[in-house]
Order: C-alpha cells, then structure tokens, then sequence
C-alpha cells in the first residue's frame, strides 16, 4: 500500500467540467488548504497536516495534472494557468463546505496560492508561500549561468512534443534528479515516499509539463496584468525560502513585498523540501501565520 496521511480520509472531489482532485482531509476547525509541489503529491504535507489538525480543518489536495488527481490535455494555455488551478481550489474548498480559508503552498502550490490570492482576496484569509518568487519575477531574475539551476523551466517551456519525449524517456532519472538534489536531509523523504513521488509523476508527464510551459506563457501575462494595475495580496502573507536571493543576485523580500504589503518574509536552512526537513518550523509558522 502507497504511503498515507495518519488518519485523513480520501476525498475525489469535483472542481470544473470533467477534472475532480484527489484530496485527503483531516481534523477539525478553522480550514487550510495545502498544496504541493513538484516532484511530489499532497503527501509531502503528511507532518505539517497531522499537526495542523489537531485544531484546524486540513484539505490537502493533489493539484490538477497531479498525483490521483484529473489530468485534463492541454488544449491550450488556459487547462493549466494558475488563474484555472487556483480556481480548482476555491471550487474545492467550496464543495466540502468552506467559503473563506487559509491557503499555504510549496513550490508549484505556492504560485498556485500566490494566484489564488490575487483572483479571489475575499476567500484567501491568510497566505503561505514555500520557497518560490512570483513567476515574473522567476524569469526575470534568472540570467546568465546561474539560471542553470532552473534547467528544467526552460526545458518544459518548449511547444508540446519534445520535453514530453525526453522527460518520458527516463521520467524516474529525471523527476529522482530534483529529489536529490534539492534534498538537505535524505531521510526525510523515505524510500517508500519517494517511490511514490516517482510512481505518480511517471504516469503524469505531460500535465506536469504543461503545467511548467502555462508558467512560461499566460501565467506571465496574468502576472504582469496584476502589477501593470496596481494589484496586490490584501491578506497576511507569510514566505519562507532558502536564501537564493544571495546566490542569484536578488533581493527575495524586496520582490516579494511589492506583491504583499503586509508581508513576513524569512529564510531557513534546510533543504526545498523544507515541510519534510523540517515539519516542525513550518507548522509553526503557519500557525504563526494564522495568528495574524
């Protein structure tokens, strides 16, 4: 049996024509939605879940194109924009009873979130986001060789065919590569996680990789719309990140406090994985976070 979160139910719940989510849910109280990132499903949130539940209601999802969740084809750039996949997670929350929630999300999950925020601030009450920037920002702070460490956003920025063909060549070397490499702590990802992280982005290939090109297109112009106008994210925001700003030559907060004015913004130690590095500093700043 695949790897679970300790007493969470499974839940597929529809969110647009013909995509449900896959999603665990456990405890109960005031709602959290926690979303994944990339290479992995809703289980790298089974400690920061099992503790927030003790007093809150966890919904962790797995997001379109992920996991056992629908993986709709990419007719165009719209089935996988963050604006579509944050709306996925407002109709989530919404069909399990919960109007206004706090949204937390890690890599991929965070620009999620990060949308989700700007579409729909009288439903997000409170936003996490995990070690990312803001998608225009990414790309404008990658430059010369140091934009290296993010081969693989140019690689699935490429028209539909040829990164499907070579990440779908060797997916468990290419998707295993990032869980090493972005690892501090070996051991926090398990051998039975990790086979599941694998088996999941194996049979998910070209959604993930759609995902990845919607970021190098309509999620830029959705982005760059929002700052043109002005707009910003209404509710407490907190941010936790490595400090890559100091490697690639940027100032993290600085970028992300033009987007949040009511902003806390710090740097960790640990790996990218940070919610299973270091489960216990995470929960606590979400709790931190959700007392504001």
């Amino acid at each position: 049996m695949p790897p679970v979160i300790p007493g969470f139910e499974h839940h597929r719940v529809p969110v647009a024509d013909g995509v449900s989510l896959h999603t665990a849910v456990g405890g109960s109280g005031p709602p959290v939605v926690l979303l994944h990132g990339f290479p992995q499903t809703h289980l790298m949130w089974r400690h920061v879940a099992a503790d927030l539940a003790a007093d809150h209601t966890v919904i962790c999802p797995d997001l379109r194109g992920y996991g056992a969740s629908d993986k709709p084809a990419e007719t165009d750039g719209s089935v996988y924009a963050k604006r579509t996949m944050a709306a996925d997670i407002v109709a989530l929350a919404r069909e399990l009873g919960h109007e206004r929630f706090a949204l937390a999300g890690h890599d991929r999950g965070a620009l999620v979130a990060f949308r989700a925020g700007l579409d729909h601030p009288d439903t997000v009450t409170h936003l996490a986001c995990l070690d990312v920037l803001p998608t225009l920002d990414m790309w404008e702070v990658m430059h010369g060789v140091t934009a290296a460490v993010g081969f693989h956003l140019y690689l699935m920025a490429q028209p539909p065919g040829l990164p499907e063909r070579l990440i779908g060549a060797a997916p468990d070397d290419f998707f295993g590569h990032f869980l090493d490499l972005w690892t501090t702590d070996r051991a926090a990802v398990p051998d039975d996680v990790r086979a599941a992280y694998l088996a999941a982005c194996r049979e998910a290939v070209p959604s993930i990789v759609a995902d990845y090109r919607a970021s190098a297109g309509i999620d830029i112009e959705h982005d760059r719309a929002d700052r043109d106008a002005g707009n910003t994210l209404r509710m407490p925001v907190g941010v936790l990140q490595q400090d890559w700003g100091a490697a690639l030559g940027f100032d993290a907060a600085g970028l992300w406090r033009t987007w949040a004015p009511d902003l806390r913004h710090a740097t960790v130690t640990c790996g990218h994985f940070m919610a299973e590095e270091a489960p216990d500093d995470i929960a606590k700043a979400l709790r931190d976070l959700l007392a504001r």
